[in-house]
């Protein structure tokens, strides 16, 4: 039923890239040109699967190199 969403989680998980999939959505962390081209691959990979259109949403937010991460982000809600 989700294989187009399985597409693009799995193009994140190939990706070498710290991710967490959340019920309406996954974040991916990691260098600014790698996260760039994982959307894209993911993207592409729900077309690829058989999707007839799609629809990413994507927010980006970028910190300096000791910016918060997903944990810490997350910390106080788990």
């Amino acid at each position: 039923a989700y294989a187009h969403i399985e597409a693009a989680i799995a193009v994140v998980a190939r990706s070498g890239l710290r991710y967490e999939v959340g019920a309406l959505g996954t974040t991916v962390e990691g260098p600014a040109d790698d996260v760039w081209t994982v959307l894209r691959t993911a993207h592409e990979a729900t077309i690829a699967a058989g999707a007839d259109s799609v629809v990413s949403v994507i927010k980006a937010f970028s910190a300096t190199a000791d910016g918060p991460g997903i944990d810490d982000l997350v910390a106080a809600h788990r």
